[in-house]
């Protein structure tokens, strides 16, 4: 019994890096209904930004993090300035293949500019080892982990819920015409989308690297795409949804991997993706809406 609730805490932290980049795919998508394949190399970038204000300018974890989601959340802007909002009454289909460009611009941009070889990322907190019970541990990287993404988690809530901009993402996300007539700045309130969601991803970029060590230009590619899994899992631009899709996504390839399947657990999150498009393809979360045609 100890070592399932020992996996299912390792489980979570893992889904917890899922989810924080999660987010950004179904926020994206709830508001303009793209999947923006170039938000897992932002997530790259987040990492590389931390590293370089660890090992440059000997900032802490905290300062590290806050610069790493402020670059990030200008990059998001950034993006969806230059390639996406020149896109804005084109087919669905220029604007996805648009997104793959920019994610090979970003990947070999980073490849361009620190090089292909990975890099080591510093220990900006120690780990120490937590007994809950039994054999049961924790240690602080996976303490830190959950408290960010909570704190993290409530912020997005509060911005979504109780601030203009949310209100205004809110109704761009249910008619983006209507909330055009009733005077929202529609292009704002999309730029402050992409902004949100690259700081929390590269929130989740940080956590990454302190959790494996070690950071590379190609880094967001899995990562990013098991988190859009997670994402159609809860259902995409459901919030709520991106949050619980990663965490069982987590928690499925942290069982499979204890099962000594290790080898098995990127095919078993694709595998998910599979059923649920059969099955279930607007998530857990969705309901199924009936188009007229």
């Amino acid at each position: 019994m100890d070592y399932i609730i020992q996996q299912f805490i390792n489980g979570i932290s893992v889904g917890s890096i899922y989810a924080l980049i999660a987010l950004g795919y179904t926020m994206v998508y709830g508001i303009i209904k793209l999947i923006n394949f170039a938000h897992g190399d932002v997530f790259m970038i987040g990492a590389f930004v931390s590293f370089y204000a660890v090992t440059l300018l000997h900032l802490g974890f905290i300062p590290s993090l806050l610069i790493s989601m402020a670059a990030c959340a200008l990059v998001g802007v950034i993006i969806e300035r230059t390639a996406y909002k020149p896109l804005r009454n084109a087919s669905r289909i220029a604007v996805l293949i648009t997104a793959i460009g920019v994610s090979f611009l970003l990947e070999n941009g980073g490849i361009f500019a620190v090089g292909a070889q990975p890099k080591g990322f510093p220990e900006l907190i120690h780990k120490t080892q937590y007994t809950i019970f039994g054999n049961v541990t924790i240690d602080s990287i996976q303490i830190m982990i959950l408290a960010v993404t909570v704190i993290l988690m409530i912020l997005l809530q509060y911005i979504v819920h109780y601030t203009k901009i949310g209100k205004a993402m809110r109704a761009v996300s249910y008619d983006m015409e209507a909330a055009r007539l009733m005077g929202i700045n529609v292009d704002s309130t999309i730029s402050a989308t992409f902004a949100i969601g690259s700081a929390l991803a590269a929130a989740a970029g940080v956590i990454f690297g302190m959790t494996y060590n070690s950071i590379d230009p190609l880094m967001g590619i899995i990562p990013g795409l098991k988190a859009f899994v997670a994402a159609v899992l809860g259902g995409i631009g459901i919030i709520p949804g991106a949050l619980v899709g990663g965490l069982v996504l987590g928690v499925l390839e942290t069982a499979v991997s204890s099962v000594g399947y290790s080898l098995w657990r990127d095919g078993v999150a694709f595998a998910i993706l599979i059923l649920i498009l059969i099955f279930k393809p607007s998530g857990l979360f969705g309901k199924n809406v009936r188009e007229k045609v």
